[in-house]
């Protein structure tokens, strides 16, 4: 009788394979469809505009600082690093755009530098970055 109580139970598992097949094929799909949020790595006080618009692509941002400072990828870079920076990620990414983040106090003049060294690198499509409404 034990033996025959002992097969019974042997034979009422669960296979759990289908089950961690689907679990992995759920996870596989969640991290192929996800687009991760890329940051500068620094905060800067972007100026406001009333003509703002929403851009859902931008690839590599550069963050331009009010004490003249350059991030990209979390790291500050020199201005003279920027085209080589852009070189190597335009060949990871060719339809690559660029987005500046410029604070509102950084200096025109090396908003127009960087943005040399982005076309320099190979990129033509820059945007700089504002906050949405502003002060009209």
């Amino acid at each position: 009788m034990s033996k025959h109580r002992l097969r019974t139970e042997e034979d009422a598992a669960i296979d759990l394979t289908p089950m961690l097949d689907v679990v992995f094929i759920m996870l596989i799909f969640f991290i192929v469809t996800t687009s991760f949020v890329k940051e500068t790595g620094v905060d800067v006080n972007r100026p406001s505009a009333d003509t703002a618009t929403r851009q859902e692509q931008g690839s590599i941002l550069i963050a331009l600082r009010a004490n003249g400072e350059v991030w990209m990828d979390r790291r500050q870079v020199d201005l003279r690093a920027i085209r080589a920076n852009i070189e190597r990620l335009r060949v990871e990414s060719p339809e690559a755009s660029v987005v500046i983040v410029a604070d509102t106090g950084a200096a025109t003049g090396q908003l127009v530098q960087v943005m040399d060294q982005v076309r320099l690198g190979g990129i033509a499509q820059i945007s700089i970055a504002a906050s949405e409404g502003g002060g009209g």
